[in-house]
């Protein structure tokens, strides 16, 4: 019983997440013809920080944290819009508890770790491509 249950888990992350990946795919439509800035990537974002900023405090007030709607939304469908409402919610929860220090300690390993990654995988993927004549 406890596999099924678990299966049931994995399947409402699931489907929150491919809802979550058709909103910023859809984001990524509408916003697409605004220029070189990535508008898109900032718009879900931003509303995906607003909303797990106003989901969290519904779950903390009912106390439900871990269950199938914090699942559903919280897990799924705000990690198939973006992983950066989890960033900005750990760190919100990091300065209410007052620990500034970790707080930025997180933006900045983030940050910076992130964006080394970016660039190391970038690095890497060009030199597979030229490896193989520029068809990566």
């Amino acid at each position: 019983m406890a596999r099924v249950l678990v299966a049931v888990d994995f399947l409402i992350v699931g489907l929150g997440g491919a809802l979550g990946a058709m909103a910023r795919h859809g984001a990524g439509l509408a916003l697409a013809s605004m220029g070189r800035f990535p508008y898109a990537t900032l718009a879900v974002n931003v509303v995906g920080c607003f909303a797990i900023g106003v989901l969290m405090s519904l779950v903390e007030a009912r106390g439900a944290h871990g269950g199938r709607l914090h699942l559903l939304l919280g897990v799924g469908l705000m990690g198939g819009l973006t992983t950066f409402s989890a960033f900005g919610y750990d760190t919100l929860r990091m300065l209410r508890e007052g620990a500034w220090l970790l707080a930025l300690l997180n933006i900045g390993v983030n940050v910076g770790v992130g964006l080394g990654a970016a660039a190391l995988g970038w690095w890497l993927g060009s030199g597979l491509g030229a490896a193989r004549g520029g068809a990566a």
